[in-house]
């Protein structure tokens, strides 16, 4: 049986990850999970300096998932590398760091700082982020942008570059082309949709932000035929993400064009579950009698 896949050079053992803001950057699971059997840890997003994030309450459980605005806090590139991917050099597992920024110069930044980091082997370039010199519109709302942040990124980058893509656009397929055409190695979707949540008692909004990312169950139908559509407009590969909560839904991203998976809300509510997904694809493919997961991908 071969569950390994590859993403533009990097072999993965097999094809689940972690999705990034929901496993901290490995350590903080590893009591509950064997990092070695994971296809890749995909760490939290990682800025050029520290970022303190969103005030609280900044997290809201909905039907069918949560929403979050956390505002992407973290301790800053330099503490990451120092404390982050020391830890990660214990392991058999790729390493995907996932980069976020304000302006394009934010991002190069953190990209050139990691390009000689023998533990990084690929990036992840959050394009949701709010870009502050174009009126807070996010790199991955306008085509133009996410091509013009790509090809700067890629100039830069020594490790191969997957652009994580936004779901709250108007066509997805456009997103994804304008990605690839800009020189990504692959593409990951789908980030949040954005919510809201109003208490209807204290009159006001549940979030100090007003509106967070909506992730969790609930958009994994939205998050598929995104996947299937992207995966259908490029060439490149495409990591699926959105509402995975078990091998199923893992195998019906791959189905719909995913060479890989990654696992995210799911992690708050059960912190087994990217092992379990590992463990689940394994006993499928040895009861359907698939000797390789590339014979799947991309079927319907």
């Amino acid at each position: 049986m071969n569950t390994s896949v590859e993403i533009a050079g990097v072999k993965l053992k097999n094809p689940v990850m972690t999705a990034s803001g929901t496993f901290g950057s490995g350590m903080e699971y590893s009591d509950f999970v064997d990092l070695n059997r994971l296809g890749a840890v995909v760490t939290k997003g990682v800025a050029n300096i520290p970022w303190e994030g969103n005030p609280v309450p900044r997290v809201a459980e909905v039907y069918g998932g949560m929403l979050n605005a956390i505002g992407l806090q973290n301790p800053g590139v330099e503490v990451f590398a120092k404390r982050d991917l020391k830890f990660l050099e214990g392991f058999d597992t790729k390493v995907i760091v996932n980069v976020c920024g304000k302006t394009v110069e934010d991002y190069l930044e953190v990209v050139e700082r990691l390009s000689d980091e023998k533990r990084v082997d690929m990036l992840e370039i959050n394009v949701s982020c709010p870009n502050v010199k174009e009126g807070a519109i996010a790199f991955g709302q306008k085509a133009d942008a996410l091509f013009d942040i790509t090809k700067k990124i890629k100039e830069k980058a020594k490790q191969p570059v997957i652009m994580k893509l936004s779901p709250n656009v108007t066509s997805i397929s456009e997103m994804a082309k304008a990605a690839e055409a800009a020189g990504a190695d692959a593409i990951s979707l789908i980030n949040t949709i954005t919510g809201m949540k109003i208490d209807i008692y204290k009159k006001k909004f549940v979030l100090a932000n007003r509106t967070g990312g909506m992730s969790g169950p609930a958009i994994k139908p939205v998050a598929v035929r995104m996947v299937y559509e992207a995966s259908h407009a490029v060439k490149i590969p495409v990591i699926g993400m959105g509402g995975i909560s078990n091998y199923e839904d893992a195998v019906e991203f791959i189905m719909a064009g995913a060479t890989a998976i990654a696992v995210g809300a799911a992690n708050f509510h059960n912190p087994y579950a990217t092992a379990e997904i590992v463990e689940g694809i394994e006993r499928y493919m040895t009861e359907q009698g698939i000797g390789d997961i590339g014979e799947i991908r991309g079927i319907v």
